[in-house]
């Protein structure tokens, strides 16, 4: 008893002094993330995140409870690891670098205060913390421009389809009326992360199978990028039918609201169908 009890003060002691650590090294990492979810519409969807992945905790509490905890002092060399990648993205001005070593930091915590067992029985809520951390600028950019330019596209498709005069140059739908350019918050980008975060948490929530949970998060860059020239079309069509006023302010906000719940009925329709698809299969199997 006396062992367990020191055991107990032992793993208290050092777990505060691990939290102190993190407080007194990442207080300006924390400031500068929580501000970024609050400014950037793109990464708005960063205050749930940490959010879920504490409920997923919560939820799986006995699990990883019921872990054998083994510490291991290669977490050590873990957390280490991770102060040398805040320093050099901090020296580097790298923010994504200095948010990534938080995680690097909190699995070297958990290696040394707990183990291996109860590292993996998390896995996942640690795991999903990273839809929190905004891409880097270079990665974003390389994406956002061809978004851009394949949304226009299958707008300027879409518009063609239902006897809408445009033309289009570059990202720029020119109607008879108006010249709709289609910018970086309207490359689907915003959607697609968000669409991405929910649909891992949704399958992790609702859905046994890997392979099923993997497939959903992909449809969901598909789904934003049809999704998305959806709104653009429908943007073009009321600037020609109502003119350019229709296109802008209340209305285009608007319409990015109801464009992200179709996104969001497709990726339930695709998991039914989904669903149907393995109940099929198992039934198949059993005949």
């Amino acid at each position: 008893m006396r062992e367990n009890s020191w055991k107990v003060r032992g793993w208290v002691v050092w777990s505060a002094i691990l939290s102190g650590l993190v407080i007194l090294l990442y207080a300006p990492v924390f400031k500068h993330l929580v501000e970024q979810w609050w400014t950037d519409p793109d990464y708005s969807h960063g205050f749930f995140i940490p959010l879920f992945s504490g409920y997923v905790l919560w939820r799986e509490r006995k699990r990883w409870v019921k872990s054998h905890a083994k510490p291991s002092n290669f977490g050590l060399l873990v957390m280490v690891g991770a102060v040398a990648l805040l320093l050099l993205g901090s020296l580097g001005a790298e923010l994504f670098t200095s948010r990534v070593s938080l995680m690097v930091l909190f699995a070297g915590m958990i290696l040394f205060l707990a183990g291996w067992k109860v590292l993996r029985s998390i896995s996942f809520p640690l795991g999903y913390l990273i839809f929190m951390i905004p891409i880097p600028v270079i990665i974003y950019n390389q994406i956002t421009f061809p978004l851009q330019l394949l949304a226009s596209r299958l707008a300027t498709f879409c518009l063609e389809s239902v006897q809408v005069p445009v033309l289009r140059d570059g990202n720029v739908l020119v109607l008879s009326n108006y010249s709709l350019e289609v910018v970086e918050a309207c490359s689907g980008i915003r959607s697609l992360l968000t669409l991405i975060a929910l649909a891992v948490a949704y399958g992790y929530l609702l859905e046994r199978r890997s392979w099923v949970r993997c497939l959903l998060a992909g449809l969901m860059v598909p789904i934003a990028i049809v999704s998305n020239a959806i709104r653009i079309m429908g943007a073009g069509i009321m600037a020609h039918r109502f003119g350019p006023a229709a296109a802008e302010g209340f209305l285009h906000t608007f319409s990015g609201w109801v464009i992200f719940l179709v996104a969001l009925v497709l990726m339930f329709g695709c998991h039914r169908i989904l669903r149907q698809i393995g109940i099929r299969q198992q039934r198949a199997a059993d005949v």
